[in-house]
């Protein structure tokens, strides 16, 4: 009897010991990279979800999705786990067991959205009520609702969605959503973007293919309210960290209005600036601030340049010039069908002092979408991020954005 005790406790202390050097183990796997690295957030967000890391063959650009969290690309590496993470992680929405019923802002550095957010045709707001925030409520299927995987490879991953929402007009949408996300080589990059990358430039960069079929059995018309895709991305802002947007000149009889500053009341002009065809946005995180272009103004191309991180992030997206593009401001009085092409946002504190972020954002949105039963949309969005000093970055700021990185971080000292 006494060898069966003397035994049992041993087990005990065994198995005990065993999980110390488990728990051990998974914290001195977590310590082995810093906060604001790529490994730091591969570790973290592999507790949340069962996730899929697109690769390079030599592994220094990666890539994470999250089927889980709405088919996001979470964050990315132009340097293997070591490098810098890329994408904003909201680590304390992560860890909130509570869901917010406005949006739970989980981050993610590109994630797919439906628009309009705001106006007559918005499926952000019931019908009749008023478009204030204490109104405002993200619809679950792309807030806190998992994706199926359809494919996954080494270089990309197929995820789809059947989705319900109600629009304000109180029509019932039904649609299913296919996105792909690709990882994009050097050759891509370069070929693409028409570009050439100097030695000392590390990059990582994917395309993400997105597609809405109307599943109703009617037409999606001015009648009924139509909706368009909304792509967001998600980067960490920083005090010198500037958004870039190249846009088209010319009469405002013709072109419109160069752009929209006043979503969130008008932008100080220490904090936006127009010069020489190009738009620029301070991104600190200190000042919420929302800006947009019509169709005909925008390029299909934004940046935001970080000269402290080394960082310069180029996004493009499919432009229709002869599309009709939705307003999302949150005012239904306004005319639904005329609306950006994009968008660029600064987080900040609300009037309660409270804030999501802080975080940048990116977006493109794509044409409404009048479909036809059976009929769909697409949208294409491309995120390129290059890693490197000053001057081997700045050669690709002039040809992609038309200005230096050293004119860049003079505009809000002018």
């Amino acid at each position: 009897m006494k060898k069966r005790i003397i035994y049992s406790v041993l087990l005990l202390l065994a198995a005990g010991i065993i999980s110390c050097n488990k728990s051990a183990k998974k914290e001195t796997t977590m310590d082995l990279f810093e906060k604001g690295t790529f490994g730091y957030d591969l570790r973290y967000l592999s507790g949340k979800d069962s996730l899929i890391v697109l690769s390079a063959p030599d592994e220094q650009a990666q890539v994470i999705v999250s089927p889980k969290y709405q088919a996001k690309v979470f964050t990315s590496s132009a340097a293997g786990q070591e490098g810098r993470s890329l994408g904003f992680v909201n680590y304390k929405a992560l860890d909130s067991e509570v869901t917010d019923e406005h949006m739970n802002g989980y981050g993610g550095e590109n994630r797919f959205w439906l628009g309009p957010e705001g106006g007559k045709y918005s499926v952000y707001f019931q019908p009749a009520a008023e478009q204030v925030y204490a109104n405002w409520h993200t619809p679950a299927p792309i807030d806190v609702e998992p994706w199926e995987v359809v494919e996954s490879g080494k270089q990309s991953i197929s995820l789809k969605k059947e989705m319900e929402i109600t629009n304000y007009l109180g029509t019932r949408l039904k649609l299913l959503v296919n996105r792909k996300i690709s990882l994009i080589e050097t050759a891509g990059i370069q070929s693409g973007l028409d570009i050439e990358m100097k030695s000392g430039v590390k990059a990582v960069a994917y395309t993400t293919e997105n597609i809405i079929t109307n599943r109703n059995d009617f037409e999606w018309t001015e009648e009924t309210g139509t909706i368009c895709i909304w792509m967001l991305d998600m980067f960490v802002p920083a005090p010198r960290a500037v958004t870039i947007i190249p846009y088209n000149e010319g009469d405002e009889n013709e072109w419109g209005k160069i752009v929209t500053s006043d979503y969130f009341g008008e932008i100080p002009s220490d904090r936006l600036k127009i010069k020489d065809g190009i738009i620029y946005l301070k991104t600190d995180g200190k000042f919420r601030s929302k800006l947009g272009l019509n169709v005909k103004r925008t390029k299909a191309i934004a940046a935001n340049y970080d000269p402290d991180a080394k960082r310069l992030t180029v996004v493009t997206y499919d432009v229709d010039k002869n599309a009709i593009y939705l307003n999302q401001e949150w005012n239904p009085g306004k005319d639904p069908l005329i609306g950006d092409a994009m968008n660029a946002y600064n987080d900040g504190p609300l009037e309660d002092g409270s804030i999501m972020g802080p975080f940048l954002e990116l977006e493109s949105v794509s044409p409404a979408a009048f479909l036809q039963p059976a009929q769909s949309l697409s949208h294409k969005h491309s995120v390129y991020h290059f890693i490197g000093e000053e001057d081997v970055l700045n050669p690709l700021a002039e040809k992609l954005l038309g200005v230096s990185t050293y004119e860049i971080k003079r505009i809000f000292d002018q």
